[in-house]
């Protein structure tokens, strides 16, 4: 049996008020951002839906709760355009967020979280768009 190569979710070491905090500063960066910005405003309908999606993803994923339901990898995949570049960026953000938070246990968790989303996103959306050719990873250094 292989193991996860995600920390355990553990409610001891994150609070709900700090994954709130996560999600929405990270996305005030993103909408300002000027690479992110123009395409989560094109494509986020209802900001507060996408917040309580997103809270509810990364409690389930810091905390092991239950509450997410979604299928990100569809939606991701019919955006247009997309590039390596922005994942990389949306990734960067991420982690300069988790990074300010102050809580060293979230931060990694999540980051280490993020780093996998990030590259099977990217994956995912090359095999897709583009399937003659070899998909090639991110620079998430």
């Amino acid at each position: 049996m292989s193991q996860s190569p995600f920390p355990i979710p553990n409610p001891d070491l994150y609070s709900e008020e700090e994954i709130s905090k996560l999600v929405h500063e990270f996305y005030a960066k993103a909408r300002k951002d000027p690479s992110l910005g123009p395409i989560f405003e094109e494509h986020v309908i209802d900001w507060d839906a996408h917040f309580i999606q997103m809270i509810n993803f990364w409690s389930a994923q810091l905390r092991g709760t239950s509450r997410f339901r979604g299928a990100p990898m569809p939606k991701h995949i019919a955006l247009p355009d997309l590039s390596a570049k922005l994942f990389e960026r949306w990734l960067a953000l991420f982690k300069q967020t988790t990074h300010e938070l102050g809580n060293t246990a979230l931060e990694h968790h999540a980051n280490t979280i993020a780093t996998f989303i990030a590259n099977r996103l990217w994956q995912g959306y090359q095999m897709n768009h583009y399937p003659d050719k070899e998909p090639a990873t991110l620079h998430t250094g």
